[in-house]
C-alpha cells in the first residue's frame, strides 16, 4: 500500500503562491465538482489566515491520480510561523519549493530548504509565477542553485528537477517553451522523484504526532505519520513523550484519513499514510502513539528556539470586565497552555508579578496573531513591550540577529540604509534588482527592528518590501534608540469631547476621536516633544448667554492615527501597554496614577 502513497510538503517563502498551487491541484484532481462552488486558497480555513491573506497552520490535503494517493501538507511561509514548517517535514518525503519568478529566493525560502536539506529531502523547484511582467525565471533559477551550493546541499540534492508554473491559471511545464496546459507535469514529477514512504508495515503500529488539533465533536485529534504497523478503530493504544517515558494509555476511538480538504472516518490505516486521531487526552505534538508493545519512541527534530517574549497580564483598567467574558488569570493561564501544547514553537511561562505570564515565540507577528485569537474569544488582556531573549554563552552576553532582505526604490536606499544603521544594523550587500529596485542585505539585532515596520513603509512610501530571518546569536550590540516622542496622557475617565480634542491636537498627533471612552493614565496621542504631557479631552466649551455666529462651526478635528494590534505592540516603551479587549485596543501606562509615575520617575534619575 505504501507503494502508491507519496507524502510531499509545499515550502515556499510568504505570498509566493503555496496555497493558490494546491487549489489548483485539488481542482485538477477531480477533488471539487466541475460546478461546485469553492473559494480561493480553501486550504487557509482560519478567519485570520482569511483577512490577512497568508498561511498561519500547517494543513493536510490529499489528492488521488488513478491508484496514487498524493498527501499535501500547506506549510506557511512566514519567518514567525516556522514552527509549523519544522514539524510537519518530519511527515513528509519530498517538498516542492516554490520561488517566484520576479522576487527569487528570499528570507524564508531559505530557512525553509535549510530545514529541507537537513532532513535529507530531495526538492522539486517549481518557479511559479513565469507569467508576471516583470518574471525572470532564468536569472531565478541561477540564483536558486546557487542558494543550495551554500547551504552545502549534497550532489543529489543539487541535480534539483526543475519546473515553471503559473499555480493561479494551473499549469507547471518542463521548459519556457513547452505548453502549457496542466499541472500534470507536476504530479508526473512527483511519482517518479518523491520517494514512497520509508516504512515497515509488519512492526508493532507507531506513529508520531506533528500537528494537534480541537475539534468541537471529537476532541483532541492528533495529525501524524504512520511509521510502521496497522493503526484499527478499537485498538488498545498509548502515548510516549521522546525519552520513551510512557504519557497515557487509552484505545483508538476515531481514525481518520484526508480526501481533499475533508477528514474521512476510516476502520484501519497502514504505515506510510498520514492519520488523525481521537482518542487520547495527555499526547501531544513530537510524541509517539503506538501498540502497547512499542518499546521506544519515534525519534523527532528539535524546534529552534524563541527569540522573543511578550508578558500578558490580567486586565486592570478602570474598564476592565466590560467587554470581555474571560478576564481571569486563571482562565488566560488555561488558554495560554493549551496553545503551548499545541504549538511547539511557543513557550509560556508564569512571570514573578502575579496574574502574568511571559509568552516567547519567534516575532510579533506570530504573538500577535495569538493575541488578535484569544481576543476574538472573548479575552480581555494587558500585553507589555516585546522583549529579545538573550543568552549568556562563555561568559559574553549574545543576542538574536536577522538577516533583513530589503527591496526598495533606488530613492529611498539613503533612508533605508540611514535609519537600519541607526538601529544597529550593519549591511552586507547591496545590488539593483531590476525595474529601478534595489537590494539591501542587512545583519540586525532583533530588538533594533521592533517599530521598525511601520516607519519603513512611511519612508518608503508603501512601496518598500521587508522581509526578517533569524540569522545567529551576536554579541550585544549596545543601546537602540527608541521612540523618540513622548506621549499624551488623559487625565481623567469619560467621553472625549470635540471641543477639547480640537484646542489639543496642535500638541501632537490624536489616537481617539469624539466619543472615544478614555481614562487617566491612558495614551490617547503621541506628544511633538520628546517628552509626556498630560492633557484633559473632557473640557466641555463653557456656555453663556451671549451668541457667537458660527464660532461651532470651525472644530475641525484631523483624523487619529489607527495602529492595528501589532503596531500598538510595536509601539509602545518599556512602562506602557495595550489594552486588548473584544471590541476595543487602547494604549495605556502601566502606572495609571500620575504621582506614582512622577516618583517613578524620581526613583530612576536618583539611580
Amino acid at each position: 500500500m505504501s507503494k502508491n502513497i507519496r507524502n510531499i510538503a509545499i515550502i515556499a517563502h510568504v505570498d509566493h503562491g503555496k496555497t493558490t498551487l494546491i487549489d489548483q491541484m485539488l481542482r485538477q484532481s477531480g477533488t471539487f465538482r466541475s460546478n461546485q462552488n469553492v473559494a480561493t486558497c480553501v486550504m487557509d480555513s482560519g478567519d485570520l489566515e482569511k483577512e490577512r491573506g497568508i498561511t498561519i497552520l500547517a494543513k493536510c490535503t490529499s489528492v488521488t491520480r488513478g491508484d496514487l494517493r498524493i498527501n499535501i501538507m500547506d506549510t506557511p511561509g512566514h519567518a514567525d510561523f516556522g514552527g509549523e514548517v519544522e514539524r510537519v517535514l518530519s511527515m513528509v518525503d519530498g517538498v516542492v519549493l516554490l520561488c517566484d519568478a520576479a522576487e527569487g529566493p528570499l528570507p524564508q525560502t531559505k530557512f525553509v530548504l535549510t530545514k529541507a536539506l537537513k532532513l535529507g529531502l530531495k526538492p522539486i523547484v517549481l518557479i511559479n509565477k513565469v507569467d508576471r511582467g516583470d518574471a525572470r525565471p532564468d536569472e531565478v533559477h541561477n540564483e536558486v542553485f546557487d542558494l543550495f551550493a551554500v547551504l552545502d546541499a549534497s550532489e543529489e540534492q543539487l541535480d534539483f528537477p526543475t519546473l515553471y508554473a503559473s499555480g493561479r491559471d494551473g499549469w507547471a511545464a518542463e521548459t519556457l517553451t513547452a505548453p502549457r496546459e496542466t499541472l500534470n507535469p507536476l504530479f508526473e514529477l512527483i511519482e517518479k522523484h518523491v520517494p514512497a514512504p520509508d516504512v515497515d508495515p509488519e512492526a508493532a503500529f507507531s506513529m508520531l504526532v506533528s500537528i494537534l488539533e480541537n475539534d468541537a465533536f471529537l476532541g483532541r485529534i492528533l495529525t501524524g505519520l504512520i511509521y510502521s504497523g496497522t493503526a484499527k478503530v478499537g485498538m488498545p493504544i498509548k502515548g510516549m513523550n521522546l525519552n520513551g517515558e510512557t504519557v497515557e494509555q487509552g484505545r483508538l476511538t476515531k481514525l481518520l484519513t484526508f480526501d481533499g480538504i475533508k477528514r474521512v472516518a476510516v476502520e484501519q490505516a497502514e504505515a506510510g499514510e498520514i492519520v488523525a486521531i481521537a482518542g487520547l487526552s495527555n499526547t501531544t505534538v513530537a510524541d509517539t502513539i503506538g501498540d502497547m508493545t512499542l518499546i521506544s519512541a519515534v525519534p523527532s527534530t528539535p524546534i529552534d528556539p524563541p527569540t522573543m517574549s511578550i508578558t500578558l497580564s490580567v486586565n486592570d483598567s478602570p474598564y476592565a470586565g466590560q467587554e470581555g467574558t474571560k478576564v481571569t488569570s486563571r482562565m488566560i493561564r488555561d488558554r495560554l497552555m493549551k496553545e503551548a501544547e499545541g504549538n511547539v514553537s511557543i513557550r509560556v511561562t508564569e512571570a514573578d508579578s502575579k496574574d502574568a505570564f511571559e509568552v516567547a515565540g519567534r516575532g510579533e507577528l506570530q504573538l500577535g496573531v495569538l493575541i488578535e485569537t484569544m481576543r476574538r474569544e472573548g479575552f480581555e488582556l494587558s500585553v507589555s513591550r516585546p522583549r529579545v531573549l538573550f543568552r549568556e554563552i562563555d561568559g559574553q552576553k549574545m543576542e538574536p540577529i536577522e538577516e533583513v532582505v530589503i527591496d526598495v526604490d533606488e530613492e529611498h536606499t539613503g533612508t533605508v540604509v540611514e535609519k537600519i544603521s541607526l538601529r544597529k544594523g550593519e549591511m552586507i550587500d547591496m545590488r539593483p534588482s531590476g525595474g529601478g529596485k534595489t537590494r539591501i542585505i542587512f545583519h540586525t539585532p532583533s530588538r533594533g527592528l521592533i517599530g521598525y515596520q511601520s516607519e519603513f513603509l512611511t519612508d518608503t512610501r508603501g512601496t518598500g518590501m521587508m522581509n526578517r530571518l533569524f540569522h545567529a546569536y551576536a554579541p550585544y550590540k549596545g543601546d537602540v534608540p527608541g521612540r523618540r516622542n513622548g506621549a499624551l496622557i488623559s487625565t481623567d475617565k469619560g467621553d472625549a469631547v470635540a471641543y477639547a480634542i480640537y484646542n489639543l491636537q496642535d500638541r501632537g498627533i490624536m489616537f481617539i476621536t469624539t466619543g472615544n471612552k478614555v481614562y487617566e493614565g491612558m495614551i490617547i496621542g503621541e506628544h511633538n516633544r520628546d517628552n509626556d504631557l498630560e492633557i484633559n479631552v473632557l473640557k466641555e466649551k463653557q456656555l453663556s448667554n451671549v451668541r457667537s455666529k458660527g464660532a461651532d462651526e470651525k472644530i475641525v478635528l484631523v483624523p487619529p492615527v489607527k495602529m492595528t494590534l501589532e503596531q500598538m505592540i510595536s509601539y509602545i516603551q518599556d512602562d506602557e501597554l495595550v489594552e486588548v479587549t473584544p471590541k476595543s485596543l487602547r494604549l495605556r501606562k502601566t502606572s495609571l496614577d500620575a504621582n506614582e509615575r512622577r516618583r517613578t520617575q524620581r526613583s530612576k534619575k536618583t539611580g
